[in-house]
């Protein structure tokens, strides 16, 4: 079962990202503050979910939430400024726009850039563990996925309503066959620099 809280006595916000090792699109990050007594039989790592238990999931944790925030971060600035910063900055993005300032922040994974002076805690598969951070994740990655498929409609041969922009064998293939659109990761050198650039 997911814990609840680190702290019981502080207002606490739960952070993820989705979409750090697409190939195309940007990755974004959801901050959570999720009431102390929040519970859900259903909410999880976004990973263990189906897209409908996802789906499900997103407006209850959206109406029962005290709070919740989203970040992105396009993939230009992410060539721009590299994947981990670009992660960091979608988070610091999400907690800006929090209606309710955390007085600790709960993180997915093992590194995080200081949020101004408030205390975080990281935590290795913390989406697993913590209600808030499963929450942000499946915030996270419901809000990249409609976003990619929007994206689909406008370079339909590389399959992103179905992969995301994640590497599939599929993906892979329109790449060779096609060359990289704009939407594409340029510094993950996906392509040799001879394969040609999608208008």
């Amino acid at each position: 079962m997911l814990q609840k809280y680190l702290y019981k006595t502080k207002i606490e916000c739960g952070v993820d990202e989705a979409g750090r090792g697409c190939y195309a699109g940007p990755v974004y990050a959801a901050a959570v503050i999720l009431p102390k007594d929040f519970f859900h039989p259903l909410l999880n790592d976004s990973k263990q979910l189906s897209e409908k238990q996802r789906d499900l999931l997103r407006p209850i944790i959206e109406k029962e939430s005290i709070c919740f925030a989203i970040g992105m971060i396009d993939n230009n600035e992410i060539d721009s400024i590299n994947i981990l910063q670009a992660s960091f900055k979608a988070m610091h993005i999400a907690i800006d726009n929090l209606k309710k300032m955390p007085q600790h922040i709960l993180v997915d994974g093992n590194r995080f850039k200081p949020y101004k002076n408030i205390e975080h805690t990281c935590i290795v598969k913390g989406d697993g563990k913590f209600a808030s951070i499963a929450a942000a994740s499946v915030l996270a990655k419901t809000y990249r996925d409609e976003y990619m498929l929007q994206l689909h409609k406008e370079y339909e041969q590389y399959g992103w309503d179905k992969n995301k922009g994640y590497g599939t064998a599929s993906h892979r293939k329109a790449i060779d066959e096609i060359g990289l659109c704009k939407y594409h990761r340029k510094s993950f050198n996906i392509l040799s620099p001879q394969m040609p650039l999608y208008p």
